[in-house]
């Protein structure tokens, strides 16, 4: 199992950690919502979870708990600019079907 994180997004995770000024990383993870039935969630983690799988692309590590695992095994986070948009995005080979927002998706 398997989480690889771009250059691009690894740059934007590590300009935000420093002007942070603490962190140990990124945490991914999934939760039940919106209409298509689960979304990612992406926050700082300051500290690990002894059930935790790391993964460490770029000098940024991703934390993932073993429940979201299962979902997002595969994933890579990526960070673009389109126009005047830009922010993260998951390229999660698990997707069924996603919802017309880009919100939830579900497997």
């Amino acid at each position: 199992m398997s989480i690889t994180i771009t250059e691009a997004a690894a740059r934007h995770v590590r300009n935000y950690l420093e002007n942070r000024g603490s962190g140990l990383g990124i945490r991914l993870g999934v939760r039940t919502s919106g209409c298509s039935g689960m979304a990612y969630v992406l926050e700082f983690a300051d500290d690990s979870e002894a059930d935790d799988q790391i993964f460490e692309q770029h000098g940024v590590k991703v934390l993932v708990d073993p429940k979201s695992l299962l979902y997002l095994d595969g994933t890579e986070l990526d960070y673009t600019k389109e126009g005047l948009n830009e922010g993260f995005k998951f390229n999660n080979p698990n997707v069924k079907d996603a919802c017309g927002c880009g919100e939830s998706f579900n497997v």
